[in-house]
C-alpha cells in the first residue's frame, strides 16, 4: 500500500511512560492523540484510570479521554467505527497522527480491524450480567467452558467483560464466539507503525506501586465511593475500583485493598507485556535510556 499517511502507535504496559512520550511525539510531528485506553474513556473515572492531566491535554490535542459516561452502552466495535472516523478526518490535515493505550484490543480494532459481530438486545446482556453478580465470575467461567471450550481454553479467564461478551453472542446467535472469529485484516487507508515502551520489571513494578500511591493521595478512594452504588456496572469491574467496593463492603482491610490494587495492576501490566509480544518490527524504547534521543533516531528511519 502506497501512502504517506502514517498512524503511530505508542504501545507498553501500564504504568510505563506512555502518555509522556506519545505528547513528545506528538508535538515533534505537529499532531493530535488518539486513546486508545479503555478505561479513559469514562468521566467519572478521573483518578483511578490515569487520564492525562489537564495540563498535558492542553498542551496535545487528545481524542477519547472522557468522552463517555460509564452509564453508557460501549464497545470495542462501537470504538472501531467512531474512531476510525475521527483519523479519517484528522488525516485531511495531518500525514501523521498518534494512538496511544495499553488496551491491547481496541488498539488492534485500528490497526487491522475486528471480526463482525451481530447486536445483541440489551436485556440479554443484562440477565448474564445479574447472574454474575449472584453467582460470581466461576460461573461465567464455566458456562463459557461448557459453550465454547476453544475460546475459554484461550481467552483470559478473568476478564469478565470479555467473558460476557462471548456468552451473549452465544445465548442470542446458538452458534459459538468462536465460529464469529475470522482473525481476517481489514484494509486501512494509512501505514501503521508501532513504538513498544520497554522497562525492566522491577522497575515497572515500582513504577506502577508508586503511580498507585500518587492516585491514593488524590483521592481515588473517595472517588470509588461516590461510584459504589454503580458497583454493578461492567465498567466498574476494573482494577482500583472493585478493590475498594470489596472493602466498603467489609470484606477486606483498607491495607489489603490497596495491596490488591497494586498486585491486580502488576498483573495486568504482565498480561500487557504478553500480548504485546505478537507484534512484529516494532520500534522499541527503554524508558531508562534517553527517550528523546531514541524518539529521533525512530522519526529520522
Amino acid at each position: 500500500m502506497m501512502t504517506s499517511k502514517k498512524l503511530i502507535y505508542v504501545s507498553g504496559p501500564t504504568g510505563v511512560g506512555k502518555t509522556d512520550i506519545s505528547i513528545i511525539l506528538a508535538k515533534k510531528l505537529n499532531t493530535e492523540i488518539i486513546s486508545c485506553d479503555s478505561r479513559q474513556f469514562f468521566k467519572e473515572l478521573k483518578i483511578g484510570t490515569s487520564p492525562p492531566s489537564n495540563k498535558q491535554l492542553k498542551e496535545v490535542n487528545h481524542h477519547f479521554i472522557q468522552n463517555k459516561s460509564i452509564h453508557d452502552t460501549y464497545n470495542v466495535g462501537l470504538y472501531e467505527k467512531e474512531a476510525l472516523k475521527t483519523i479519517n478526518d484528522l488525516f485531511n490535515k495531518n500525514d501523521s497522527i498518534i494512538l496511544v493505550g495499553g488496551s491491547g484490543l481496541y488498539a488492534d480494532s485500528i490497526l487491522y480491524g475486528i471480526d463482525y459481530f451481530p447486536d445483541i438486545p440489551f436485556k440479554i446482556r443484562d440477565e448474564i450480567i445479574k447472574n454474575y453478580n449472584l453467582k460470581g465470575i466461576g460461573y461465567i467461567q464455566d458456562r463459557l467452558k461448557f459453550s465454547d471450550p476453544d475460546y475459554y481454553n484461550e481467552v483470559d479467564l478473568k476478564n469478565t467483560n470479555r467473558l460476557i461478551r462471548a456468552l451473549e453472542i452465544i445465548e442470542y446467535t446458538g452458534n459459538t464466539f468462536s465460529s464469529y472469529r475470522t482473525n481476517r485484516r481489514k484494509k486501512r487507508d494509512f501505514e501503521s507503525h508501532i513504538i513498544l515502551i520497554e522497562c525492566e520489571r522491577e522497575k515497572l513494578y515500582k513504577r506502577i506501586n508508586n503511580r498507585v500511591d500518587l492516585m491514593l493521595e488524590n483521592g481515588l478512594e473517595e472517588e470509588a465511593y461516590n461510584l459504589k452504588d454503580y458497583k454493578n456496572l461492567n465498567t466498574l469491574d476494573t482494577v482500583g475500583y472493585k478493590e475498594f467496593f470489596t472493602y466498603f463492603e467489609n470484606k477486606i482491610s483498607y491495607e489489603e485493598a490497596v495491596e490488591k490494587i497494586k498486585q491486580n495492576t502488576r498483573n495486568y501490566a504482565k498480561r500487557q507485556i504478553t500480548w504485546n509480544k505478537k507484534y512484529s518490527n516494532v520500534k522499541k524504547i527503554d524508558i531508562g535510556e534517553n527517550i528523546t534521543e531514541n524518539i529521533n533516531k525512530i522519526l529520522q528511519k
